[in-house]
């Protein structure tokens, strides 16, 4: 059986062990950078994240990037402490403190910041939030096509962590993504709460039937930029595309699957659950949606 490979996977550059990262005001080298052991996301995972690509010096999508990003601060009602402008500026700082141009991930992490006890209540987090950048030189090198098994664990519901939210939380996807590489898999394929296809542990997912792409209805699903961006080139482009329940049985008989993430745009799925999608190849409807997703970022970052 092929090793594993992860939606993730990037080619090695050396230049990563000595980039800058920032860390509450202050670049400093990967080696020290640090945060505490009472920071509320160390210790109960108390925060949001973004990533971002940057391409041509420029950050793709970064107005929606931003948006999300304090659409979630308003959601666990956290204080960032800086406005948007702000935030952005830490990023390029981050950027130009590692010469980078191209090839390059960000994660932005903003938790509830050092708390006085080890505890829950948000009152304990008294000296405010804590802003993590770390921007690598990241390459996507995705070998292959990627392996699915469908697994028990689902996204939850919205009155209990609503999938939307770019929490640090994600124990119930790390545990999906356990389970499917125990059953041999690269990535999990998570249903919603009614059984219908949602989405995987890390990314969005999409199928294509008789040239038609369908995605889920995005309720259960994470809010990925990349995925709605994907939509908006189908519809641009006259590629029927469909957000709307859809089952197992529709997947298995599909002709292609993908992914879709910040990190590796489009991924192509080879098999779910053992039974191969399509040619368990790159198909022709993907391969027209990166040129378009191409195309497109190209525009954003000109």
């Amino acid at each position: 059986m092929n090793e594993h490979v992860t939606t993730h996977q990037a080619s090695d550059d050396a230049r990563n062990a000595d980039i800058q990262i920032y860390v509450n005001g202050a670049i400093v080298h990967r080696d020290e950078a640090k945060v505490s052991v009472y920071d509320s996301g160390f210790i109960l995972g108390d925060g949001i994240w973004e990533g971002l690509r940057l391409y041509n010096g420029k950050w793709a999508f970064l107005d929606e990037h931003m948006d999300r990003l304090f659409e979630a601060s308003l959601a666990i009602d956290l204080d960032i402490g800086m406005d948007r402008a702000g935030v952005i500026a830490a990023l390029e700082a981050t950027r130009l403190a590692n010469g980078m141009e191209t090839d390059t991930h960000a994660r932005l992490m903003i938790t509830r910041g050092v708390k006085d006890k080890p505890f829950q209540h948000p009152s304990l987090s008294t000296s405010g939030p804590t802003m993590v950048i770390i921007c690598e030189h990241s390459k996507p090198s995705i070998p292959r096509p990627i392996r699915l098994a469908t697994v028990p664990h689902m996204r939850g519901l919205p009155m209990t962590q609503d999938p939307k939210l770019n929490s640090h939380s994600k124990l119930n996807c790390i545990l999906a993504c356990i389970a499917a590489e125990k059953a041999g898999a690269d990535e999990a394929l998570m249903l919603d709460v009614n059984g219908f296809v949602n989405t995987t542990n890390a990314c969005n997912f999409f199928i294509v039937r008789k040239g038609a792409v369908w995605t889920s209805t995005g309720d259960y699903c994470m809010n990925g930029i990349t995925r709605q961006k994907v939509i908006d080139v189908c519809r641009a482009d006259g590629i029927p595309v469909f957000e709307r329940n859809y089952s197992l049985v529709d997947t298995y008989g599909a002709d292609e699957a993908f992914l879709t993430g910040t990190f590796g745009a489009q991924t192509p799925v080879a098999d779910l659950d053992g039974r191969q999608i399509g040619s368990g190849e790159l198909g022709p409807i993907t391969t027209r949606i990166r040129k378009l997703y191409k195309n497109l970022v190209a525009k954003d970052v000109a």
